[in-house]
This record gives structure tokens, C-alpha cells and sequence, in this order.
């Protein structure tokens, strides 16, 4: 990595990067925790995440204040900028994906002591299993400058949303078989729809590890699967 002739923009950068790698530690916690406490309906860890989404939150913040301050300070250009930015967007879909997983743990919450189709939240897990690797991975992706493994989960989106799908439409199974199920139905298809959502959201940040490093936005669109809204009329 080049090196500034003022020494403190570099260690400016360096620390939004580490408070971006913070961040996003914190976010692969608390998915991995929230779908934990789902699957044994453990609702003392739910609460630890709902909780814990003060820091995520926290983190946002201080990246955009010191971003700000980096650019009045230093008035980047070309890719010094588009760094500083990048961080900006990155800690935004980061703050989401904690939102997201806050989310899972209040749904937990409110369906503990209900029956659960075990199977469902067992497919929960494991798409929860397959975005928390992509998580990793982009956020490693951003950390090394790595367009080629950012875009490696960029292509894998679908994935995600095929598997959504599937627990869409067993969910609509299990409400129209029994209207006593629809309640804690509706809230494991929130569940999976915030699992899917984290999903888009480590491909926003694949998207903003191309611009960071090229300077050009992804071309091609973007491979979405997800059928539920056409399904719906939504």
C-alpha cells in the first residue's frame, strides 16, 4: 500500500479501516448468535443481541465523523477519496446487517414458548450459515482491496435468494394447512427475510470494493432470484 507524505492521513485511513473491521466483526457475532438463539430458542442471547446493536451503532457514527473530518482536513482525491467514501457506505451496510440481525433476535423473542416447524428454522440455519460465509468473506474482500473475491460473493447473491424461497413457500404451506400457525409462521419468515436482506447487503459491499479499487460501478446487473415479491403481487 503506497504511503501518504503526510504521515497522519495514512494513519487516518488506517483507522477507518480498523473501526470498519470492528464493526464488522461485531455484525458476523451477532448474525451467528441471533440464529443460535433461534434454533434453540434461547431467548437470554436473543436479548444479548438486540442489546448489542448500541455498539454497531456507535461504530457508524464515529466512522462517518472521522471520514467527515478526513475530508475537510485532507481534501482527498481519486482513490484517497473514493476510500473515504467507500468506508462511509460500507459502515452503513454494515449497520444495516446489524439491524438485521437485532431484528432475528427480537422475532426470537416474541415466538418463544410456540411451536416451531424445526425443519424451517433448521433451513433459517443454514442460509444464515452460507451469508455469514459471504459476510466473512467480503469483509476480508474490503480489508485486502480484493475485487476479485468481492465479486466471487457478488455472483453467489443468488444463492441466497433460491434458498429463501424455498422457506417461503414451505412457510406458506404451514399457514395454510393450520391458520394457528400463521403467528409464529410470519415471524420465522421475517427471520428469513432478514437473513436474505444481510445477504444483499454483503453484496452492496462486494459493489463498493469494485468502486473503490476501479473507480467504475459494477455493470452488470445484479443476480437476484428471490420470486417472493412476484409471488405476492408485492
Amino acid at each position: 500500500m503506497s504511503q501518504h507524505t503526510v504521515a497522519s492521513f495514512d494513519q487516518e485511513l488506517e483507522e477507518l479501516r480498523r473501526c470498519i473491521a470492528e464493526m464488522g466483526g461485531h455484525v458476523e457475532k451477532m448474525l451467528a448468535d441471533a440464529v443460535g438463539a433461534l434454533v434453540r430458542r434461547d431467548v437470554e442471547l436473543a436479548q444479548i443481541v438486540v442489546a448489542s446493536d448500541v455498539r454497531v451503532d456507535a461504530l457508524q457514527r464515529e466512522i462517518e465523523e472521522r471520514a467527515v473530518l478526513t475530508i475537510a482536513r485532507r481534501q482527498p482525491m481519486a482513490i484517497d477519496l473514493r476510500e473515504v467514501i467507500s468506508a462511509i457506505r460500507v459502515a452503513s451496510d454494515i449497520e444495516r446487517i446489524g439491524d438485521m440481525a437485532k431484528n432475528i433476535g427480537k422475532r426470537t423473542i416474541a415466538v418463544s414458548g410456540q411451536f416451531e416447524p424445526q425443519r424451517v428454522v433448521l433451513g433459517i440455519e443454514r442460509m444464515s450459515d452460507k451469508v455469514l460465509v459471504q459476510l466473512k468473506a467480503v469483509l476480508d474482500a474490503y480489508m485486502q482491496k480484493d475485487v476479485e473475491a468481492a465479486l466471487e460473493v457478488w455472483r453467489r447473491d443468488g444463492e441466497t435468494d433460491s434458498h429463501y424461497n424455498s422457506i417461503f413457500r414451505e412457510l406458506l404451506t404451514y399457514m395454510m394447512e393450520d391458520p394457528r400457525n400463521i403467528t409464529f409462521c410470519t415471524h420465522l419468515l421475517f427471520c428469513a427475510k432478514n437473513v436474505e436482506r444481510i445477504g444483499d447487503h454483503a453484496t452492496n459491499i462486494a459493489e463498493t470494493i469494485h468502486y473503490l479499487v476501479t473507480g467504475q460501478t459494477i455493470a452488470a446487473e445484479r443476480p437476484k432470484l428471490d420470486r417472493t415479491a412476484f409471488e405476492t403481487g408485492e
